[in-house]
């Protein structure tokens, strides 16, 4: 029996997928050591970057980590099955010869209801033709590696000066900016507004109050569409009390560190700010995948 030839598709020379062969990842941050900052904003000592930073940009795992991320804080929902379906509408019988359309129609007379179309879909109080369910899953799932993958190169990202001004930041000071652990001791947002413009954020709390719109004309609620500075710090109790009158700027514990938080719509490179002792208590395993990259 003879054989059909082979098409295009099979004679390609098959696909080598050797480490030598994947494309070459984007090394953010070369830097071993940077300055300690107070609270004026002036050099006090050296600090040895950890390993992490050495992480490459892999902005397609941020992108897939924070979709599934994302997809944890949603609650599923669902309708009411007999809602709209709630009516004496019916077809009348025989359907034709009464020079109207065959849909189900409310029985009664001499009210606001009767003759009217219902009980069916695309009518007015009608049911949904295609409702949401409470049964669909719309949680998604992540490896644990990939997870903190994705985590490690969000954080190599903010030492990025090119990645963070992309993200539409205004600072000055080199990157990443530690602090002191003084910072974490802040209660007071003049206190907060003094250290940013120590530090020259003081035009990003301008770009963030501007980006706000409104959700109805008659109605005064704002929402908030900026994303500020992150502090990233071991212990929030006294620094979150100062945020609230700040809009965009967050704080979170550096146990808490998320995706979610530096890389707002799956977007890696946020102003971040951390504080000295914040390093510490990053979990072990997450700290220990920069060593794979570090040189």
């Amino acid at each position: 029996m003879l054989m059909e030839p082979l098409c295009e598709f099979h004679k390609r020379p098959p696909l080598h997928r050797n480490r030598s062969d994947r494309k070459k990842w984007l090394h953010l941050s070369s830097k071993s050591s940077v300055k300690i900052l107070d609270l004026e904003g002036k050099e006090t000592e050296s600090f040895d970057l950890p390993e992490i930073f050495s992480t490459p940009l892999r902005q397609e795992v941020i992108g897939r980590a924070f979709v599934a991320l994302d997809s944890h804080r949603k609650q599923r929902q669902g309708r009411d099955p007999l809602a709209g379906e709630r009516t004496t509408a019916e077809t009348s019988n025989p359907p034709t010869g009464r020079g109207i359309s065959r849909i189900p129609r409310v029985k009664g007379e001499r009210y606001s209801k009767s003759g009217m179309a219902g009980g069916v879909a695309s009518t007015v109080h009608g049911r949904l033709p295609f409702p949401p369910r409470s049964e669909k899953v719309i949680r998604k799932e992540l490896n644990k590696k990939e997870r903190r993958l994705a985590l490690a190169s969000a954080i190599a990202a903010t030492a990025d000066k090119e990645m963070v001004a992309k993200h539409g930041h205004l600072f000055s000071a080199d990157l990443p900016i530690i602090v002191t652990d003084e910072i974490e001791k802040i209660t007071k947002v003049r206190e907060l507004k003094k250290f940013l413009t120590a530090i020259g954020a003081d035009e990003e709390l301008g770009r963030v109050s501007t980006r706000k719109r409104k959700l109805n004309p008659n109605i005064s609620k704002v929402r908030k569409t900026g994303a500020g500075p992150l502090f990233v710090v071991s212990d929030a109790s006294g620094l979150g009390s100062a945020l609230g009158a700040l809009p965009g700027v967050s704080v979170v514990k550096s146990s808490d560190l998320s995706v979610l938080d530096l890389a707002p719509g799956s977007s890696p490179g946020r102003l971040t700010i951390w504080s000295k002792s914040s390093f510490s208590v990053l979990p072990k395993p997450l700290l220990k995948i920069g060593d794979k990259f570090a040189s």
